[in-house]
């Protein structure tokens, strides 16, 4: 059995499930029905959208424990977002009514052409570190060696306002 942490993200109502957060929740229903455990969810957050759309989105993140290796993973969170009626096609970020991807995953790194673990932008997404603290601050990206945690920090510190150069005279 292996742990993934995934996060999950909903912009657009669904007419059988509802707002973007019970999409959240229904999602993760399903993930159960197929054959996943949950082992901790976080709590949804709002955050702004990435690209073009306007619309706000649900934001969470879950440890996830199953026996499916990454790329058959992955099949079944693409099969899920496709029976929420997400399209793979067309303008990149818009909005949509799900969006599941595997951010981390106990078996370190993963690679092929259609998978990356860890997610390549994951440590510069605060709407899934933040979530990803209160349920997995102490997971290790295995390419910086950092926890959640301390991925978290460096992306939310305060960073001083760069100085001007001295005056050096004419």
């Amino acid at each position: 059995m292996s742990l993934y942490l995934i996060a999950l993200g909903s912009n657009l109502p669904h007419h059988r499930y509802g707002s973007p957060r019970m999409i959240l929740a229904a999602a993760l229903d399903i993930l159960v029905e197929r054959g996943c455990r949950l082992v901790k969810v976080a709590r949804p957050v709002s955050s702004a959208p990435l690209g073009p759309s306007r619309r706000t989105y649900a934001n969470s993140v879950a440890i996830v424990e199953c026996a499916l290796a990454p790329e058959p993973l992955l099949d079944l969170l693409q099969a899920i977002e496709r029976d929420f009626g997400r399209k793979r096609v067309g303008r990149r970020w818009r909005a949509r009514v799900l969006d599941l991807d595997v951010i981390l995953w106990s078996g370190g790194f993963h690679a092929s052409p259609r998978l990356t673990i860890p997610h390549p932008q994951f440590r510069l997404r605060r709407f899934v570190l933040g979530p990803a603290t209160t349920i997995a601050p102490g997971w290790r990206d295995p390419v910086t060696g950092l926890t959640v945690r301390q991925l978290f920090g460096r992306l939310t510190r305060n960073r001083p306002l760069p100085r001007a150069p001295a005056w050096s005279g004419p």
